[in-house]
């Protein structure tokens, strides 16, 4: 083993040893790696940071950005409704959701689907009386596997073939190269999950989530033009809110205010419903039934279309935090935030927050029109939580009480600004999706526009994904203060940074070296068994440590296993891509098991009793598939 090797080796084994020991974050053992390299001479200081503009790392971020756009504009939430049986059993209800997973995954960031779907497996698994990890693994599992079926599916995906398209002669993988062996194990192993697997999950007990928890929220949503709940009647619209564990207390028309209408009684265009609601509740009612927050409706208008009635009584603040006398209109005090922003108030770059009123609080005992929040702030009241109290005041009309919980939207330098002048406690910021039919349509369309493209070849993967995020940027699919926010900002440094690395194994002959070591003492020159060999090798890793460095550190060994046995390269390069996807054995091998291991309430032993089934099904399924879509 000559020097070089000998170093990179260390390097590599000192790298794997920080990915299972934790103390540090994947991208900065990345870098560690990158610049140990750079220092004894195994990549040269001007490649060092080549990896960063690597085609993979590019789609990679792009793809995150455009999966947000599906997110935010609530074309998921169509989708949704639309796949989900209503009223079905365990077994059916589990498999739509794995299955709908799995799609999604193929083709946005699969942590982003979980994300999207968990609210839903939760209010599932309260519909069959099932523990939420019953269904929140089987959900989890689902989308991993959905990941192996597209080049854009998953960060080895991207990682494979970029390595790829990096030796002589070689090119990288198409889009749905990775379909021919990644769709039947998917459909495979999404029909076990649902008919075994779920059983297999040890049923325990929703950890306590963090943050703080409030009751339902009272608010107001209003049945918009063209809306399909104008001419419903209200027991139609009470059975969806059912199902969403809200309610419907009062309706609104033409300013005359009815408390519990008649379950008969056809709504109209303009009608205003008062419901009690929380935020994950809210997220899906208004898109299910096509409403509009009622103070988002009225932000949309300049701030002239209301006229504020100040109460002389009560002290108004402006954003100083100093009282306005009674005689001190709006007009008067125009150096608030709103004055400054005037009608353009950025209503997509929009942030939510909640805040607790204190008890020493000088808006207690105000309303939101009282405070004038719109015209001095820049910020809505959309909701109030108040602890088993109900009331018959408008939402911008009800009085403020401490201890009530308040859901704002602004600007987050607007939204800090009045909670530190009016003595209310920051509690969270939440993520509201208020569905936009018309903006659904293009994110959906711009993320189909831009895999066809890269898939027939008309322009690679990294330039098509680009240019749909420019158009997301243009037409507002995604608010230009998400672009970045989208990015998973660890993982493009954790790929940029290894790239070269993985160059460095390949290029010192390290990669042959270990590679020779697996062949001679397990595989004994069987092209199969040595497949098997990388395969199971990489599982292994990818369960210890991240899957994309699994990937970057695997992709050189399998290739050289390839070249020694004298047999396709590609066949090793899908196992190391699909071994490097499939870790089900523990809460860290994959983002998606980390995600539920709160929620679901799990032990860090509670994955392998459905994993390694999952494992095993992956093993017996893929090899054969590989050979015989990829032959030795």
């Amino acid at each position: 083993m000559s020097y070089d090797q000998t170093i990179i080796m260390a390097i590599i084994a000192a790298s794997i040893g920080m990915f299972l020991w934790g103390r540090w974050r994947h991208d900065m053992v990345a870098v560690g790696a990158l610049v140990a390299c750079v220092f004894f001479g195994l990549v040269a200081p001007q490649d060092a940071f080549a990896g960063f503009g690597h085609p993979a790392v590019v789609t990679v971020a792009c793809v995150l950005v455009l999966s947000r756009g599906l997110q935010i504009s609530g074309a998921v939430d169509v989708l949704t409704r639309t796949v989900l049986p209503a009223n079905a059993g365990p077994t059916l209800s589990i498999a739509a959701l794995a299955a709908l997973a799995a799609v999604l995954s193929g083709f946005m960031n699969n942590v982003g689907a979980l994300a999207l779907l968990m609210p839903v497996a939760i209010q599932v698994a309260g519909r069959l009386g099932l523990a939420p990890g019953q269904v929140l693994m089987p959900l989890a599992f689902g989308s991993i596997l959905g990941g192996t079926t597209t080049l854009i599916g998953t960060p080895p995906n991207l990682i494979i073939s970029g390595f790829r398209a990096n030796q002589p002669g070689m090119t990288g993988f198409g889009m749905f190269d990775f379909t021919m062996v990644g769709l039947p194990l998917t459909l495979v192993g999404v029909v076990f999950i649902a008919l075994i697997g779920w059983r297999l999950v040890p049923a325990r007990k929703q950890a306590g989530t963090s943050g703080f928890e409030t009751s339902a929220y009272i608010t107001e949503v209003r049945v918009p033009e063209g809306s399909a709940t104008a001419g419903k009647q209200v027991r139609e619209v009470m059975d969806v809110l059912e199902d969403v564990d809200a309610q419907m207390l009062d309706l609104v028309r033409n300013d005359i205010y009815m408390r519990a209408p008649r379950p008969g009684k056809i709504l109209r265009v303009g009608d205003i419903l008062v419901l009690e609601a929380d935020v994950g509740a809210l997220n899906e009612l208004l898109s299910r039934l096509d409403l509009r927050l009622e103070e988002d409706k009225r932000a949309d208008a300049a701030g002239a279309d209301v006229q504020i009635q100040e109460d002389a009584a009560v002290p108004d603040l402006d954003p100083k935090g100093e009282e306005v006398g009674a005689d001190s209109g709006p007009a008067e005090k125009s150096d608030g935030p709103a004055a400054k922003s005037g009608k353009s108030a950025q209503r997509e770059e929009a942030a939510l927050m909640e805040m607790a009123v204190l008890p020493e609080s000088r808006i207690v005992g105000s309303s939101a029109s009282d405070l004038a929040l719109r015209t001095r702030f820049s910020i809505n009241l959309l909701a109030v939580a108040r602890q088993g109290t109900c009331t018959m005041a408008r939402l911008r009309f009800l009085k403020i009480r401490a201890g009530d919980v308040l859901l704002m939207q602004g600007s987050s330098e607007a939204l800090s600004e009045f909670a530190s002048n009016s003595a209310c406690v920051p509690l969270a910021q939440r993520e509201l999706r208020i569905p936009d039919k018309r903006k659904a349509l293009m994110a959906t369309g711009i993320m189909v526009v831009s895999v066809a493209v890269a898939a027939l070849g008309l322009l690679p993967a990294a330039v098509s994904f680009a240019a749909g995020v420019l158009a997301s940027m243009a037409l507002r699919t995604v608010p230009l203060r998400s672009v970045y926010e989208a990015v998973d900002w660890p993982v493009v440094v954790l790929l940029g940074a290894l790239l070269p690395v993985a160059g460095a194994m390949q290029s010192t002959g390290a990669a042959n070296f270990m590679a020779s070591l697996l062949l001679e003492n397990v595989a004994q020159g069987n092209a199969l068994v040595g497949l098997a060999v990388i395969m199971i090798t990489t599982m292994i890793l990818t369960d210890l440590m991240n899957n994309a460095a699994t990937a970057a550190v695997m992709a050189p060994i399998g290739l050289g296993a390839a070249v020694q046995l004298g047999v396709n390269p590609d066949t090793f390069l899908m196992a190391v891509a699909i071994g490097s996807s499939c870790a089900f054995l523990t809460p860290i091998g994959h983002q998606n098991n980390t995600l539920i291991l709160g929620p679901g309430g799990f032990r860090f032993g509670d994955y392998w009793r459905m994993g390694l089934p999952t494992d095993l099904l992956v093993i017996l399924l893929s090899l054969p598939l590989l050979v015989w879509f990829w032959p030795l």
